[in-house]
């Protein structure tokens, strides 16, 4: 019963420590309990302990943040990882050139997780996607182009999706075994994935693989993600030449901007 109640405890403090990095502003401690639905006293509890680590402090307001420690941490990692220090010139130059948002991700078990991002320059619209954030791979151009390339028949789409049926972001969403093994067949065939309007309404992309550590396996993949009515997904497409020279390395000719 002991080790149960550790866990039990362990639990609520990990709960906490995910709660505030969606608030990088800081939130009370009454707002903290509500969401995460445990009386203030053992929110409370939890938060000293992240504390006394460094992994949360309080500001002047009474309001609780991320700490100096846990942000040591998860930049030391962050920028242990090479490939997206060697994406991040890649994607500024491809969010130069069509003044839209990029990102490189990588594929973490049902999800992508968006590993660089540079935004379009100042005074244009940019996108809510942060470093770290995840969205359902199936439904983004960056995850069903590592799916296409993990998962070759229906029957390993099928074994992936498990028992958990796959969300449907918007009514454009592919979230069956044989909706997804037909758009990845047609992927592995042309060499790049969209996402049309299928995780957002509104936001379409184009996404390309990453070969940075291997010429035949995706390290990653690189998409520009656009809002529909100001880059359509057929502008996306038909510049495909100049965005693979870019992602590539190699030298753009007649390519405008």
């Amino acid at each position: 019963m002991g080790e149960e109640k550790r866990l039990v405890g362990s639990d609520r403090v990990l709960a906490v420590l995910l709660e505030l990095g969606n608030h990088p502003h800081g939130i009370s401690l009454e707002n903290l309990s509500r969401l995460i639905d445990s009386p203030k006293p053992t929110i409370h509890r939890a938060l000293a302990s992240l504390r006394r680590s460094g992994l949360a402090t309080q500001d002047f307001h009474g309001h609780y943040l991320l700490g100096d420690e846990f942000l040591r941490i998860a930049f030391t990692h962050h920028e242990a990882r090479p490939d997206h220090l060697r994406a991040q010139p890649i994607l500024q130059q491809l969010s130069d050139h069509f003044g839209e948002t990029v990102h490189y991700a990588v594929l973490e078990g049902r999800d992508v997780v968006y590993r660089s991002k540079v935004d379009p320059p100042s005074g244009a619209m940019k996108l809510t996607s942060v470093v770290g954030g995840r969205n359902p791979a199936h439904a983004t151009g960056v995850g069903k182009l590592l799916l296409a390339y993990a998962l070759p028949d229906v029957d390993s789409i099928t074994q992936w999706i498990g028992d958990r049926p796959l969300a449907k972001p918007t009514r454009k969403t592919l979230a069956t075994p044989s909706e997804l093994h037909a758009a990845f067949k047609q992927i592995r065939e042309q060499g790049y994935a969209v996402d049309d309007q299928e995780n957002e309404p509104g936001l379409n992309c184009i996404a390309l693989a990453a070969h940075f550590s291997s010429p035949t396996k995706p390290s990653g993949a690189i998409s520009i993600s656009a809002l529909a009515h100001r880059t359509p997904l057929k502008r996306l497409v038909d510049d495909l030449d100049a965005i693979r020279a870019i992602v590539s390395g190699r030298p753009q000719t007649g390519t405008a901007a």
